[in-house]
C-alpha cells in the first residue's frame, strides 16, 4: 500500500506510544502501573459539569464559530487580565481542539520550508515533530540539570540566525518541571527585543500547577507582546483533558492565520465544552488550587522514593507534574538477560520486568533521562516506585 510520504516526516509521539503498550500488556491480564502520560487524575469539577449539563439542556448544539464562542473568548480575556495582568480583545484569542491543536495551527500559520524552530531541550515530544510538519528546521538549545534545564540569554543569541522564525518553550516545562522567573524571562525578552522577526510561542498549559509562586508570562513585557504566541488550555490545571479546549492569545494577525487553518481543519471546538470553558474560566479556582497542593505532595514523596535508588540523580521539579531523572547510570549494564543500552531499553524493561510504564528522554531532547509522571494516586505511585527499584537493584 503506498501512503503519503507526510508521513514520514514525523514520528509517532513517544508518551503515547508507551502508553498504548502499556494497555496492551493490562489487556492480557497484567497490572501495569502508568507513570507516563501527563493526565491529571482527578475528576472535573462539579460545577464545570454542572455548566456543560445546563448547555446541553439549553440546546447548545450546533456548529460553533471557528475561533469560539464569543462568550468564550471574552471569558479567556477575564482570565489573562485577572491571572496575568495581560491585556487581550476577544479578536486576540482561538479557542481550538486541545493545546495541541492551537501548537500545531500556530505553527503550521508561521514556519514555512527551511525556516528554523529554536527549541530548549527537553521539550515536550509533539514540539519537534510539529515543526517538521511544517517543513521546518529543529534547532535544540541544550540545557542542563545544573541549571535547573532553563536556558541563559546568551545561549539563546548563540543560537539565532538569519533563519530563524520561531522559540518555542514551555514554563512550566513538560517533561523537567522548570519554571523561568520573571527576572529569567526578561533576560530572554531582553534578546528578542532585538530580533522583532522572531515569533515566540509560550506554552502555558501547566500554569496553574506551580510550587514556587506566581506564574510568569513572557508576555508581560510590552516591547516583544506582538511577538508573543500564549498557548493555553484546559486540559491540566482544571481536570479536562477529554473535554479538548485550547487557546491560543497573540496579535491579530497571528489569530486570524491560525482561524484561517483552523477552519479546514475542524472549525469550531465543540459547542458544550465552550460553554463548561467560560465557567471554569471565570468561577471558582478553589478546585485548581486544591489539586496543585495534591501534586506538591505526591512530588514530595516521589523526590523521596528516587533518594532510595542508586545510581539517579534528580533535580527538584517546580512545576507540572513529572520527574526527569538522569538514568545513564544503568546504559551500558545488564540484569544477566537484558542489556541496557540507552533510556528506550531501560523504559521496556521497566515496563516488561517491573510493570511500570514511563516515557524515554530521547523524544524529550535528553537521551539521559527518562520521564516519569506523578499525576496518579499516591498508593500507586508508591508501588510504581518500589517495583521500579526492586527492578533496577538487578541491573549490574
Amino acid at each position: 500500500m503506498q501512503l503519503s510520504s507526510f508521513l514520514d516526516r514525523f514520528n509517532e509521539p513517544e508518551t503515547l506510544k508507551m502508553a498504548k503498550l502499556g494497555r496492551e500488556l493490562r489487556a492480557k491480564g497484567v497490572d501495569v502501573i502508568d507513570l507516563s502520560l501527563g493526565e491529571p487524575d482527578f475528576d472535573t469539577p462539579e460545577h464545570i459539569k454542572e455548566a456543560a449539563i445546563n448547555a446541553i439542556k439549553d440546546n447548545w448544539s450546533h456548529y460553533t464559530p471557528v475561533p469560539g464562542f464569543p462568550d468564550l473568548r471574552e471569558a479567556i480575556c477575564t482570565k489573562l487580565k485577572r491571572d496575568n495582568n495581560l491585556d487581550y480583545k476577544p479578536e486576540n484569542i482561538v479557542a481550538s481542539t486541545g493545546a495541541k491543536q492551537s501548537l500545531a495551527n500556530t505553527m503550521l500559520a508561521l514556519v514555512d520550508d527551511g525556516d528554523e524552530v529554536i527549541i530548549p531541550t527537553p521539550y515536550w515530544v509533539t514540539y519537534s515533530e510539529l515543526v517538521k510538519i511544517a517543513r521546518g528546521k529543529v534547532v535544540e538549545i541544550k540545557s542542563s540539570a545544573e541549571q535547573k534545564f532553563k536556558i541563559t540569554p546568551a545561549q539563546l543569541e548563540a543560537a539565532i540566525t538569519p533563519k530563524t522564525k520561531v522559540f518555542l518553550f514551555s514554563s512550566p516545562c513538560n517533561p523537567s518541571g522548570s519554571v523561568y522567573t520573571k527576572e529569567e524571562l526578561e533576560g530572554l525578552a531582553a534578546v528578542f527585543k532585538k530580533y522583532p522577526g522572531i515569533f515566540i510561542m509560550a506554552d502555558e498549559i501547566y500554569e496553574y500547577i506551580n510550587f514556587v509562586g506566581k506564574h510568569e508570562s513572557i508576555a508581560q513585557f510590552d516591547e516583544i507582546k506582538d511577538q508573543v504566541i500564549i498557548i493555553n488550555g484546559l486540559s491540566k490545571g482544571f481536570a479536562m483533558t477529554g473535554w479538548r479546549l485550547g487557546y491560543i492569545a497573540a496579535n491579530v494577525d497571528i489569530a486570524k492565520a491560525c482561524e484561517k487553518v483552523q477552519g479546514q481543519f475542524t472549525s469550531g471546538t465543540n459547542s458544550i465544552t465552550q460553554k463548561a470553558a467560560v465557567v471554569a474560566l471565570t468561577t471558582d479556582l478553589r478546585p485548581s488550587i486544591e489539586m496543585t497542593k495534591e501534586f506538591a505532595r505526591r512530588r514530595a514523596r516521589v523526590l523521596e522514593l528516587v533518594k532510595e535508588i542508586p545510581g539517579i540523580s534528580c533535580p527538584e521539579p517546580d512545576g507540572a507534574f513529572y520527574v526527569f531523572p538522569d538514568v545513564s547510570y544503568y546504559y551500558g549494564k545488564s540484569d544477566g538477560e537484558t542489556q541496557i543500552a540507552n533510556a528506550s531499553d531501560l523504559c521496556m524493561y521497566l515496563l516488561n520486568v517491573a510493570n511500570v510504564s514511563s516515557v524515554m528522554g530521547d523524544d524529550f531532547g535528553e537521551p539521559k533521562c527518562v520521564s516519569f509522571s506523578f499525576a496518579n494516586s499516591m498508593e500507586k505511585i508508591e508501588e510504581g516506585w518500589k517495583r521500579i527499584k526492586t527492578a533496577l537493584a538487578k541491573i549490574k
